[in-house]
């Protein structure tokens, strides 16, 4: 046996089989078992879904905010502002802050803050809004939440004012976005990330089934308005929703934001829909260096064998909501501006 596959099985060209194989008889069904090998190997490489770059996509979206910034400073004379108010000294908020602080210096969007601590009282915490609110070179305000609870939440955020609500969550532009054909206001930034990355990846929306995993006012009710605005076939589902994985089955895109680790697996999803994957959570894993690894409401290892897209967890849908926080912040100080002059 010379270990060589016939020119016929390699379209042309002679090619020596793998060791491996070399033992097998009879000779055709070496040559047959080797290319059918081959074959699945393709097949199996070709059903791992694509992985939603959320990182590199904000890296996109921020380059591209960072020229428009130069571009309305060159025509206005000053950049967009964002203020930023954090009450307490919550760790993972004061990460939040600090993060979206240094997103705003990457591209060119002056900050504004406040540190406050959490015994401030009402009064004090709104003054500050207010004066930012009066501050013409501030364009956006964002509260850090969760605010503690001897304040009242919903009179902080209504003092933002409509015009400088780039978190989205007032109840009027959230209203907006579930009125056909009214001009939009600002959009939360989360659910305006999860379909800047369906677009971003050229994944079509119109005629679509799509399934909502959670109703949160922050990401499950915005998202399923905008999949609605996108002539998307939208269902929203929840802790009381009956024959849950039977609905999600049906779905060509799954937006899950329950908040649950891994909840979805694999087997309940439709084979090539799309995955957008909002949940972080923290899972305890003794070898991490922290102890813990973060997952996503989805099982990413079983769904990605069953999907045609998914986005990571973290990695995906993360780096996008503060990418779209600073968008937002360049939309408000572009309307503001133009309005003025």
């Amino acid at each position: 046996e010379s270990g060589i596959v016939p020119s016929h099985a390699r379209g042309g060209k002679t090619a020596p089989l793998p060791r491996r194989y070399r033992h097998c008889k009879p000779r055709v069904s070496t040559v047959v078992i080797y290319h059918l090998a081959r074959v699945v190997r393709q097949q199996l490489r070709s059903s791992m879904a694509t992985i939603i770059d959320g990182k590199k996509i904000a890296a996109d979206v921020r380059a591209e905010i960072r020229d428009a910034v130069v571009s309305l400073k060159d025509k206005y004379g000053r950049a967009p502002g964002l203020a930023t108010i954090i009450v307490g000294e919550r760790k993972d908020s004061q990460t939040y802050v600090r993060m979206k602080r240094r997103a705003c210096d990457e591209v060119g969007i002056k900050n504004f803050g406040a540190e406050l601590p959490d015994t401030v009282d009402e009064a004090k915490l709104l003054s500050v809004v207010q004066d930012f609110a009066a501050n013409n070179e501030v364009d956006g305000i964002l509260v850090q939440l969760p605010l503690p609870s001897h304040i009242d939440e919903e009179r902080v955020l209504g003092a933002v004012g409509l015009e400088k609500d780039v978190d989205g969550f007032d109840p009027v532009n959230i209203g907006k976005l579930a009125m056909k054909g009214r001009k939009r206001g600002f959009v939360p930034c989360t659910p305006k990330g999860c379909i800047e990355l369906l677009d971003r990846m050229k994944i079509d929306i119109r005629g679509k089934d799509a399934v909502v995993l959670g109703r949160s006012n922050i990401v499950g009710i915005p998202v399923a308005n905008l999949l609605v605005q996108r002539d998307a076939t939208v269902t929203v589902v929840h802790s009381q929703t009956r024959d849950l994985q039977e609905k999600v089955k049906r779905a060509d895109i799954v937006i899950a934001a329950v908040g649950r680790a891994e909840m979805v697996r694999g087997d309940w999803l439709k084979p090539g829909c799309v995955v957008i994957d909002v949940g972080i959570n923290a899972v305890d894993d003794e070898t991490a260096p922290r102890g813990y690894r973060l997952v996503g409401d989805v099982n990413f290892a079983e769904a990605k064998e069953v999907a045609s897209a998914i986005t990571p967890v973290p990695g995906g849908v993360g780096p996008m909501t503060i990418a779209m926080l600073l968008q937002n912040t360049l939309e408000s100080a572009e309307r503001r501006l133009s309005d003025k002059n």
